[in-house]
């Protein structure tokens, strides 16, 4: 997926598409995976834990509960990607349409130690 693709999908208006299409122009390294296709409902679970364990762990993040609420809204085949902000200290997660033509959710967390997680 090109860049300016991306960007254009990003361009929503919940405060962690708009920090991650920020990131994303401020040249921030991106993601997305070609792995085999999921429907978000199942995703959902997965990242309600690793949302859990952010909680615990006292992470800053951004929009996690409105994507868990959107993943398990309509279960629909998904592909997910990431944009890693250029100093490292943010990891946005989206999901995008099967197709990669909508985005369906997007949430972010502030990585503590600066180091890279994919």
């Amino acid at each position: 997926m090109e860049r300016h693709e991306l960007m254009r999908l990003l361009a929503g208006d919940d405060v962690a598409s708009k920090a991650a299409l920020t990131a994303l122009a401020d040249g921030a390294e991106y993601i997305v995976w070609d792995a085999g296709m999921r429907l978000s409902d199942g995703h959902a679970g997965t990242f309600a834990i690793r949302h859990r364990c952010m909680q615990r762990k006292g992470a800053e993040n951004l929009g996690w509960e409105r994507a868990l609420e959107l993943l398990r809204e309509r279960p629909q085949p998904i592909r997910i990607g990431q944009v890693i902000a250029s100093d490292s200290s943010w990891v946005y997660t989206f999901f995008l349409a099967e197709d990669a033509s909508a985005l369906v959710a997007c949430a972010g967390v502030r990585r503590s130690d600066g180091a890279s997680q994919q």
